[in-house]
């Protein structure tokens, strides 16, 4: 940890209805939803230091590799990240929980060998801020994992999704957006993609506006342009 961390003087984030709702619904979508497994695929094979983006209650906390060195869990809601820290304990892996905002994230450069965001971009409110961010935490060819949710469907779904939110999705949401577009944004923030999936969450049953989502990998280019004016 840098001393970035001791900045933070109050929590940035703060949804406490949103988070008890989230905290709940999120654990019983571990198995209703298949959540778990989601999880499970998203971060195996993972080693080193590891840095979650995002956390919310540390429901991926109990996947992680022993692989793993560390996860440094940054976490901007005060509810949630209480939650992180009771999951933390029962962890494999050592899990080191803290507050933090995604577009400012308090650790030093290219500290980390691997990334993870996870349900993360549909709410941060500065996208191309937060993944500058992770390249700059990254070490160079570092990995980041993701699983995201965001525009899908069709005309109809979409006009749906852009209609909620510039409306009331986004404060009922915890900020969330539902039709961000997580692959097109790591594209233009320099990542370089590698193989992605889109999937249906649920797989069955009625499709929500937040049921289409993606989950892949991308690295942080070993010769990194942003590298070149320093």
């Amino acid at each position: 940890m840098s001393a970035g961390s001791a900045r933070v003087a109050r929590d940035p984030v703060h949804h406490p209805l949103f988070a008890r709702c989230y905290a709940r619904i999120s654990v019983t979508a571990e198995t209703r939803a298949g959540m778990a497994e989601v999880r499970r695929r998203l971060l195996g094979g993972l080693s080193g230091r590891v840095i979650e983006v995002g956390a919310g209650n540390g429901l991926n906390f109990a996947h992680y590799p022993g692989t793993v060195s560390q996860v440094v869990a940054i976490e901007p809601e005060q509810t949630l990240r209480k939650q992180a820290v009771r999951a933390a304990l029962r962890a494999q892996v050592p899990v080191d929980v803290a507050p933090g905002v995604a577009e400012a994230l308090p650790v030093k450069s290219e500290a980390f060998d691997a990334a993870v965001l996870s349900l993360v971009l549909c709410s941060v409110r500065d996208v191309p801020r937060a993944l500058a961010e992770l390249r700059r935490v990254l070490r160079p060819g570092g990995e980041l994992r993701f699983f995201e949710h965001g525009r899908g469907g069709g005309r109809v779904m979409a006009f749906t999704q852009r209609a909620l939110d510039r409306t009331v999705w986004p404060p009922l949401a915890g900020g969330c957006h539902l039709s961000r577009d997580p692959v097109g944004a790591l594209r233009e923030a320099g990542f370089e993609l590698g193989p992605y999936r889109r999937t249906l969450m649920p797989e069955s049953g009625p499709r929500l506006p937040t049921s289409y989502c993606v989950t892949g990998t991308a690295w942080r280019p070993v010769t990194d342009a942003a590298d070149a004016g320093r």
